[in-house]
């Protein structure tokens, strides 16, 4: 499954009352580190198929769920289950230290 694009209208439907867990990738177009991550998000999405959903939020297009977040640094990743935050990274991180951090959270 590719990554959901998430916005104020699906937010709350795609991560908050999402059945599975949820990661959540805060990014921004003109971010180095962020386009980094970008593949390795992706790689993750499909890897986890089913078994987490994985969203995209732009933070620039959507500051107020950003600073709903407490996103100060991006790229940021948060995992939700049952709709709240259980944990967070900030930076671009290689996919077997993103696959370490979904598992260890799961």
């Amino acid at each position: 499954m590719a990554e959901i694009v998430l916005n104020d209208e699906n937010f709350e439907s795609e991560v908050i009352n999402s059945e599975i867990p949820v990661l959540v990738d805060f990014w921004a177009s003109w971010c180095g580190p962020c386009r980094m991550l970008g593949p390795v998000v992706s790689q993750l999405a499909e890897e986890y198929d089913g078994r987490i959903k994985v969203g995209k939020l732009d933070v620039d297009a959507f500051e107020s769920l950003a600073m709903e977040y407490g996103i100060s640094s991006i790229p940021a990743v948060k995992l939700f289950k049952g709709g709240r935050v259980v944990a967070e990274s900030i930076g671009a991180l290689p996919y077997p230290a993103l696959k370490k951090f979904v598992d260890s959270n799961l």
